[in-house]
């Protein structure tokens, strides 16, 4: 949640004019790093090894395993571009070093978030139950993953060091965090007793 919070303050309609791009730079690295602690957690929490290996194929225990995998991969790719970002002095910086690893965690992202559907179908044993505030965690974190691929999208750098579409860069990345904020917050544990 608080790599999300950063990102959301990052993205901010006004934000990058009134603080600057250096610090919606320092938003995105600190908060690239509280994704990648979040997504270990969540690859240590979806299985040991051995537990994976005696489980079936196609069980719930492999494609959480697998959804965590992915998206580990997607927020180290992002630990990448962010760190990049800050350091980033040219054109062809900012296109391989920010924007590609970038793109490549967006599409990590987007894969790991199509997995947690199978996840959830298999541990659940049944569709779509909207009283189950699981669900709601996989749909809205998936909804997450496609606006973070319009950003990716948005913030392509051309050759000439134009950005594609500053705002839809801006905007998928603030409606992505915030959906991921939204997705992690409705299964805290403190969230079921409600």
């Amino acid at each position: 949640m608080v790599g999300s919070a950063l990102f959301a303050l990052g993205s901010a309609p006004g934000f990058g004019q009134l603080a600057g791009a250096d610090v919606v730079n320092l938003c995105y690295f600190i908060g690239a790093w509280f994704f990648t602690g979040a997504g270990f957690i969540q690859l240590v929490r979806s299985g040991p090894p051995a537990e994976l290996e005696a489980s079936l194929p196609g069980s719930a225990t492999r494609a959480e395993w697998l959804s965590a995998a992915t998206q580990s991969v997607g927020t180290i790719l992002f630990n990448i571009s962010t760190t990049s970002a800050l350091f980033a002095q040219t054109v062809a910086g900012e296109r391989h070093l920010v924007w590609s690893p970038d793109a490549g965690g967006s599409i990590a992202f987007l894969i790991s978030g199509a997995v947690a559907f199978v996840a959830y179908s298999r541990s659940s044993g049944s569709g779509l139950d909207i009283r189950d505030r699981d669900w709601w965690s996989v749909l809205v974190n998936w909804v997450g993953c496609v606006a973070f691929g319009v950003s990716a999208v948005g913030a392509f750098v051309t050759e000439d060091g134009v950005t594609a579409d500053a705002v839809a860069a801006t905007a998928g990345t603030f409606v992505g965090a915030l959906c991921f904020f939204v997705a992690s917050a409705v299964v805290l544990p403190g969230a079921r007793h409600r």
